[in-house]
């Protein structure tokens, strides 16, 4: 029988077999020949045959969507941003986790006053604080002019993912709102451009702008300016890290990374690190951002 197997170019676990606990006899090579199971045999057929016939799949076609409105002027602004206006990068980590506290304190009065109290209010708040140590963080440049608009309200952006694509629209004069007034306009400023409908208005006249990237994950990104504003910032996701506390000990703390892009052409690097340090220092002890409130 082996020989047979040999002959055949068959292996025995190839063949089904009838004795007792499935072993192969003499008679279950001879009936898996004659069925047609010889690999010699199929392999010689395959070759001998007629080529086998092959269908090319049908290429799909590409699904094309015009580029207008809210997307097309964004992809604008995007490219002249990204190609005339010379981007400096600065990042740091920012520790969270005396502001989660807080807000989790201040989240049953808001919710009293029907407003979702996120950690964006409190971003928006320290940055209109802190660009008024640093005003030149709220200018504007006049490249033809060779002048620095130096801007009197602070205006805050924040990059909203909507159906009809990235929007920045802002949440005006922010030094002169409360928490609970940012939370609202927060608030009504992203349902309107998740929806598509944001007003020509809450679009103009942003001064400096966030974009919440963390919110939806990724801990890093490099922002692209919002010209004509002079400065972004990129928050990544809060991740409760170990880190030493002052007695040398190893404490959980909520930490969150900032990327900024600032324009060159006005913000030097140092000039960038301290006003990070100023916005940082209330994000990290927000008590003291009351000591500034008017």
């Amino acid at each position: 029988m082996r020989r047979l197997l040999r002959e055949n170019d068959l292996r025995l676990e190839q063949v089904p077999g009838s004795g007792k606990d499935g072993r192969v006899l003499k008679g279950d090579v001879l009936a898996y020949l004659e069925a047609g199971g010889a690999a010699g045999g199929e392999t010689a057929a395959t070759s001998a045959g007629a080529p086998l016939e092959t269908t090319e799949p049908q290429a799909a076609e590409a699904r094309v969507e015009p580029l207008r409105g809210v997307r097309a002027a964004m992809a604008k602004r995007m490219v002249e941003s990204a190609s005339t206006i010379p981007h400096f990068q600065y990042g740091e980590e920012i520790d969270v986790t005396e502001l989660l506290a807080l807000r989790e304190r201040l989240k049953p009065r808001a919710e009293a006053s029907e407003m979702r109290l996120t950690l964006m209010p409190f971003f928006m708040k320290a940055l209109a604080l802190a660009v008024e140590a640093f005003p030149i963080l709220n200018s504007r440049l006049d490249a033809e002019a060779e002048e620095i608009h130096y801007l009197p309200h602070c205006n805050v952006g924040m990059a909203v993912d909507g159906k009809a694509g990235l929007m920045v629209p802002n949440v005006k004069n922010v030094g002169r709102l409360s928490l609970l007034e940012i939370a609202g306009e927060v608030q009504r400023l992203t349902a309107d451009a998740r929806d598509g409908r944001v007003s020509q208005a809450d679009l103009r006249d942003g001064t400096i702008s966030i974009s919440n990237i963390g919110a939806l994950g990724g801990t890093y990104a490099a922002p692209i300016i919002n010209a004509p504003e002079v400065a972004i910032v990129a928050i990544g996701k809060t991740q409760w890290l170990p880190r030493f506390d002052d007695q040398g000990e190893v404490v959980s703390r909520a930490i969150m990374t900032a990327t900024w892009a600032g324009d060159h052409r006005l913000i030097d690097g140092g000039t960038i690190a301290r006003f990070c340090n100023v916005w940082k220092g209330f994000l990290e002890k927000p008590e003291t951002m009351l000591l500034e409130l008017r």
